[in-house]
């Protein structure tokens, strides 16, 4: 297996052990070394995969103490996809930061009054499905995908549409995540999409793509509480 399936393997693991031994937020991971030992790979995989999970706010690593829990997985997050999955679903939020906070950036430099008028559109249909309970997903990927229409360059949308299955999984268990918390969690959501509408709309180019990096970061965020 390539080192970097290995080190996603790794990943899910890491995953099941915090969730299996029931670790809490604080408690330390065996070393690595009995990780390695405990998974059959080498210490250098899970290097990989604990950085991995200390960029996801999983785990801490302190120098000559080992790693610690800092954030367990959302119960609900398994409803959506297995911890195997995990991973991989998380990491197409690299590649987000990029292609959405550029395409932000330009659909703001250089949409029509026809695109504007979409996004405007799709952000009302995702208003109207958070606050009705309604599933939302499907109106979250429309009015993202809006937004890389408004680019005028159609690779956006194009490189966006790969992505489609692992955003949408991610999508659905955002919402149903927030909707477990307190109501701000769902207007938090809300007022998000809002800032980077409102950039495109007044042609703040920076604006918008420091909303749109901003919501994704807090999208990652909400599936490790």
């Amino acid at each position: 297996m390539p080192a970097q399936r290995l080190a996603e393997h790794a990943y899910a693991q890491i995953l099941t052990i915090i969730e299996g031994d029931d670790l809490d937020v604080g408690d330390r991971l065996p070393s690595e070394a009995r990780l390695a030992d405990k998974l059959g790979v080498s210490r250098a995989v899970i290097r990989e995969a604990l950085v991995r999970l200390e960029a996801d706010g999983v785990t801490q690593a302190r120098r000559g103490s080992g790693s610690f829990v800092t954030r367990r997985p959302s119960a609900l997050l398994t409803r959506h996809m297995p911890l195997g999955e995990v991973a991989a679903a998380l990491g197409t939020y690299e590649v987000r930061f990029v292609l959405e906070a550029e395409a932000a950036r330009l659909a703001a430099l250089r949409h029509s009054t026809e695109e504007i008028a979409a996004i405007m559109g799709c952000l009302e249909a995702l208003r109207a499905a958070l606050v009705t309970g309604a599933p939302a997903h499907q109106e979250d990927l429309d009015l993202h995908r809006a937004i890389m229409k408004a680019t005028g360059n159609e690779a956006f949308a194009t490189t966006f549409d790969v992505l489609r299955e692992p955003v949408t999984q991610v999508l659905k268990a955002g919402v149903d995540v927030s909707r477990s918390r307190p109501a701000e969690a769902i207007e938090t959501m809300i007022r998000e999409h809002d800032d980077i509408v409102e950039a495109i709309r007044l042609r703040d180019s920076e604006r918008a793509a420091l909303a749109m990096r901003w919501h994704l970061s807090e999208g990652r965020r909400r599936l490790m509480p």
